[in-house]
C-alpha cells in the first residue's frame, strides 16, 4: 500500500483547483520516494533534505503563503503514475519532486507529462530529459555524464599516482540508471583506448556476488567501476575485500556515497572512490545543521532535492501563480544559486532548453573513516586523494 502524508501539518482547507492569486493558497508539492523497501534510506535522505529546506522556506513566508510537501511512498515503478494521480486529483499539488531511482522517475514522469505538472528530480538516466517532455527537470547531469567522468577521473588520478589504465572492469544492475551509467563508462574507456575485460550486467536485489568477483579476480583488471543501488553495492566491495581482490573501487554514486555504506562496511569502505553529484563538504554550514537534527551527514541526496524545492519554489514565486503551466515556464527560466544549491558543484540549479542541468558537474569523492570527503577534481577537492594508500600530491 503506498503512504501519504504532509509535512508539516497546516490546518486549512484545500482545494484541488489551481489558484493564479499566489497569496490565494497554500504551495502544495508532491514528493514521490521509495520510503520503504530496498531503497527506503534513499528516500528518507532525500525527505531530511527537504524538510531541512523548507525551514528556510517557510521561515519568513505568510501563513496563507506557505509551502506543504505530501510525500507519496512509491518504492517500485508500478506505483508510480497512481501515486502523481492522487497527489495531483486528491492533494491538489501544482508540481512534483521526485524520485531517486531512475525506473520510478520515469514512470512518474510519463504520467506528470500527461497532466501537465512539472517535476524536478535529481536522477540521472539519460532518458529522463531525452523523450522530448516539457514538464520534466534534471538537477544533475545524466548518467552518462558520470560514466564518463567516473572513467576519466579515475584515469587522471591513476596517471597522477604513476599507473596508466590499460584495463577496467565494470558491473552494473540493469535497470535505467546502471545501463546508462555503465554506457558513459564503456564509451569513455573505447575513446581512451583502454580494454575493457569485464562488461557484465546483474539483476537489480542480486544476493551472491561471488561469481563476479571470482570472474574479476581471474582478469588482469586494474580498477573497477561498480555501478550499484545500497544493498547491491555493498555485497560487491564486502565480497571483494573478503576474498582480498585489492584493486582501486571507483563506485557509481547512489549506494556509494550515503553514511549506511561506511556503517555497513566499516573499514572495508576506506578509500573507496565514487563519482558524485554533491558532497556535504561543499557546504559546511547546513551540513552542521543538518547533522545537529538527523545525526548523520548530509547525503548527495538530501542536497539535491532541498535544491530541487528550492528551485520549484523560487519559481512558483516568480510565475506569482499556481497554475502548473506557468511555474513550469518559470522552472525553465529561473537560476537558483542560493542555500542548498550552493552545495551542488557548479553552485546553482539552472537547466537547458531539454529540461537538463545547465550548471551541474560531477565530483569524485573518497570514504576516510566516516566521513566522505571530495578530492577531484583539484578545484572542488576538500582533501588529496589517496590512490591504493599512498596520498596523490
Amino acid at each position: 500500500m503506498k503512504t501519504l502524508f504532509a509535512v508539516p501539518a497546516i490546518a486549512m482547507a484545500v482545494s484541488v483547483a489551481f489558484f493564479t492569486n499566489v497569496n490565494a493558497e497554500v504551495l502544495k508539492i508532491g514528493a514521490v520516494f521509495p520510503l520503504s523497501g530496498a531503497n527506503a534510506q534513499f528516500g528518507a535522505n532525500a525527505r531530511n533534505g527537504m524538510e531541512l529546506a523548507l525551514e528556510d522556506i517557510n521561515k519568513n513566508r505568510a501563513a496563507a503563503d506557505k509551502v506543504q510537501l505530501v510525500f507519496a511512498d512509491v518504492p517500485a515503478p508500478n506505483g508510480a503514475a497512481a501515486a502523481v494521480q492522487r497527489l495531483v486529483s486528491q492533494d491538489g499539488v501544482v508540481g512534483i519532486i521526485g524520485s531517486f531511482v531512475s525506473s520510478i522517475t520515469l514512470a512518474a514522469s510519463e504520467a506528470t507529462e500527461r497532466l501537465g505538472i512539472p517535476m524536478i528530480t535529481h536522477s540521472f538516466a539519460d532518458q529522463i530529459t531525452g523523450r522530448g517532455y516539457k514538464y520534466i527537470f534534471q538537477v544533475a547531469p545524466k548518467a552518462s555524464t558520470f560514466g564518463e567522468k567516473q572513467f576519466g577521473y579515475a584515469v587522471d588520478l591513476a596517471k597522477q599516482a604513476g599507473t596508466k589504465i590499460e584495463r577496467i572492469a565494470i558491473f552494473y544492475e540493469d535497470t535505467a540508471y546502471g545501463t546508462a551509467q555503465a554506457d558513459g563508462i564503456r564509451k569513455a574507456a573505447q575513446k581512451a583506448g583502454v580494454e575493457v575485460v569485464i562488461d557484465d550486467a546483474y539483476p537489480l536485489g542480486i544476493t551472491d556476488v561471488a561469481p563476479l568477483i571470482n570472474k574479476l579476480r581471474r582478469s588482469k583488471a586494474q580498477v573497477v567501476f561498480p555501478v550499484s543501488y545500497f544493498n547491491d553495492g555493498i555485497l560487491i566491495i564486502r565480497t571483494m575485500k573478503q576474498q582480498k581482490v585489492d584493486l582501486p573501487i571507483v563506485g557509481g554514486a547512489a549506494g556509494y556515497i550515503i553514511p549506511d555504506f561506511q556503517k555497513a562496511l566499516g573499514p572495508y569502505a576506506e578509500d573507496v572512490f565514487s563519482i558524485a553529484p554533491a558532497n556535504y563538504d561543499n557546504v559546511p554550514e547546513l551540513a552542521a545543521r543538518y547533522k545537529a537534527k538527523y545525526g548523520m551527514f548530509m547525503a548527495h541526496e538530501s542536497i539535491m532535492y532541498g535544491a530541487a524545492l528550492q528551485h520549484m519554489v523560487a519559481a512558483a514565486d516568480r510565475a506569482k501563480s499556481r497554475d502548473p503551466a506557468k511555474i513550469r515556464d518559470a522552472i525553465a527560466q529561473v537560476r537558483n544559486c542560493e542555500g542548498l544549491a550552493t552545495g551542488i558543484p557548479g553552485g546553482c540549479t539552472a537547466f537547458d532548453a531539454n529540461g537538463l542541468t545547465s550548471s551541474a558537474y560531477p565530483i569524485f569523492v573518497q570514504w576516510r573513516g566516516a566521513d566522505l570527503v571530495t578530492v577531484f577534481p583539484a578545484s572542488a577537492a576538500r582533501q588529496a586523494p589517496r590512490w591504493l594508500g599512498h596520498e596523490v600530491k
